[in-house]
């Protein structure tokens, strides 16, 4: 088991390096210089140049991602340019919303993903599994901001049950600050539902298909009781893997969400450092949501060789 973290944690190192070459250099090259944009396009030449050595991209890129990778890996992410505040304490404020919220949807689609996918391979081929998996096929073709813009529409402006949009803060209690994300978060957790629902489907008709199945059915246990004792603790296995990679994406993927509900979180933060041209946020709320997935991975790769010793045996 050692061996086989510490090749993942080689492979992680390897990815994270790669990563952020990749996310420093495709961003630097974009259209646009940060002090020309703050300044306006009738600003001088001279002043122009003043605010890019204030703001330190007067010197060669290759210098800027050594210091930059440096600041990050001592916790300094560097100052924003717009703002003229640390983008440490900018990803601070608005993680206590897109963390909460990443986690709400991830229980949300747990929640509502294993019954149906259990529910679904229980009926193979009957009325309620064609009914599960119409459903999730749905879920998976429709966009998760279409879902946001309906939700809207019924529960914030016909029925007022919530607000259209906004987040209220976790000060005014922790009700409040949920009811804030409730929408946001079914919104982002019903398409990931429907993929999850279908992987648990498939994952345990796989295992009703195995001998130790037929097994437990000839030593006298009902289908339920052998769907429940034995099947679905294996079908788990794969299952692991799909939640971990959902996590991820639901902390690096809620943008739009944010965007659709003004909810002031790092989705929304990069949309507005993008429209401001102020890279060094862009580039390391990028950072910090691949730092992210990329961990997740590799702790779902370590419980997924925790519970399969198989995966141990190949390396």
């Amino acid at each position: 088991m050692l061996r086989y973290a510490l090749k993942r944690l080689l492979s992680l190192i390897i990815s994270l390096a790669i990563a952020s070459l990749i996310i420093f250099f495709v961003i630097e090259v974009a259209p646009g210089d940060p002090a020309q944009f703050m300044l306006g396009l009738n600003a001088q030449p001279d002043t122009v140049a003043a605010l890019r050595a204030e703001l330190g991209l007067d010197v060669p890129k290759w210098e800027r991602y050594l210091n930059w990778v440096g600041g990050m890996l001592t916790g300094d992410f560097g100052t924003s340019y717009t703002y003229r505040t640390p983008v440490a304490e900018m990803i601070a404020d608005r993680l206590w919303v897109s963390l909460p919220l990443a986690l709400y949807a991830l229980t949300l689609s747990t929640l509502i993903a294993f019954p149906a996918g259990i529910y679904a391979a229980a009926r193979r081929g009957r009325a309620g599994d064609v009914t599960v998996m119409g459903a999730t096929q749905l879920g998976v073709a429709i966009p998760n901001f279409w879902f946001a813009m309906m939700l809207v529409l019924i529960f914030a402006i016909n029925l007022r049950w919530f607000s259209a949009g906004g987040f209220a803060g976790w000060d005014k209690g922790l009700w409040t600050g949920l009811h804030s994300l409730t929408l946001p978060a079914i919104a982002l957790a019903l398409p990931q539902a429907a993929i999850l629902a279908r992987v648990m489907r498939s994952s345990l008709l796989d295992i009703l298909g195995e001998d130790f199945m037929r097994t437990a059915r000839a030593k006298g246990l009902s289908r339920r009781q052998a769907l429940w004792r034995h099947g679905v603790r294996n079908a788990l296995i794969p299952v692991l893997t799909i939640i971990g990679l959902q996590f991820a994406f639901l902390i690096a993927g809620g943008i739009i969400i944010e965007q659709v509900f003004y909810l002031p979180g790092l989705g929304r933060l990069i949309f507005q450092s993008i429209s401001s041209r102020d890279l060094i946020v862009v580039e390391s709320v990028v950072m910090l949501l691949v730092f992210a997935v990329i961990v997740v991975n590799f702790l779902v790769d370590l419980a997924y060789a925790a519970v399969d010793p198989r995966l141990r045996s190949r390396t």
